[in-house]
């Protein structure tokens, strides 16, 4: 999933600067999962807006929603109406379902409550970790399901550098060296001959991507047919 965490509010704050009628958008999936946004975050946050306010004497008007998915435009189109009620959107969502909103809402202003820190996992309550570059080139099924490019902090993707020592990286010896894990994963897997063989370094991908699925699309416009 995509982890993010709230801004701080003072910084929420100096971005509404001149705002009056502010529509507070929850994004339902990813940053929900991580208790950035949500029913609960988005009623928390409205509630300080209105305070900060209140105290300066300067008028405001909150409004909340939430929709399942920011980053989709089926989702997006359900709020449009409410949405341009408003001054201003808020949204409580991943940097690409607050481009995805200010595409699709046009001249509303679209503004990011929140900082995406990363694509990871949950290891437990409070806690998440970073697993996953989106590289666009999966190399998991050779290494045990331990990505090196994302948990080794040079990015090694043939082995392990000279500075790891016990186990641990050199950057930090909190960190395990990813390269022993991905060792002992595929000693136990019985895999260890994929650490014999040659690979090509892997390419920096160009940027923006995009991925177009046309079986898909067909299957759209069949529908529509």
């Amino acid at each position: 999933m995509i982890v993010a965490e709230i801004k701080p509010f003072e910084e929420i704050k100096n971005m509404l600067e001149g705002y009056k009628k502010i529509l507070i958008l929850g994004c339902g999936t990813c940053t929900t999962i991580c208790h950035s946004s949500g029913r609960k975050q988005v009623e928390l946050l409205a509630s300080d807006l209105r305070m900060a306010r209140k105290i300066e004497s300067n008028e405001i008007n909150v409004g909340e929603q939430m929709i399942l998915r920011q980053c989709d435009p089926e989702f997006i189109d359900r709020v449009k109406g409410e949405a341009e009620k408003y001054d201003v959107i808020l949204s409580m969502a991943c940097g690409a379902g607050v481009q995805a909103l200010a595409e699709r809402l046009g001249g509303i202003p679209v503004l990011p409550a929140l900082n995406t820190v990363f694509i990871g996992v949950t290891e437990e309550t409070g806690v998440w970790s970073e697993r996953c570059l989106a590289c666009g080139e999966c190399i998991l099924w050779r290494t045990g399901g331990i990505c090196p490019v994302t948990r080794c902090a040079k990015g090694l993707t043939s082995g392990p550098c000279g500075g790891s020592q016990s186990g641990l990286c050199e950057v930090s010896k909190d960190t395990p060296c990813v390269w022993q894990l991905i060792y002992a994963r595929l000693r136990k897997l019985n895999q260890l001959h994929f650490l014999k063989e040659s690979y090509q370094p892997k390419t920096k991908p160009v940027h923006p991507r995009k991925l177009v699925r046309e079986d898909l699309r067909s299957k759209k416009e069949q529908t529509k047919g």
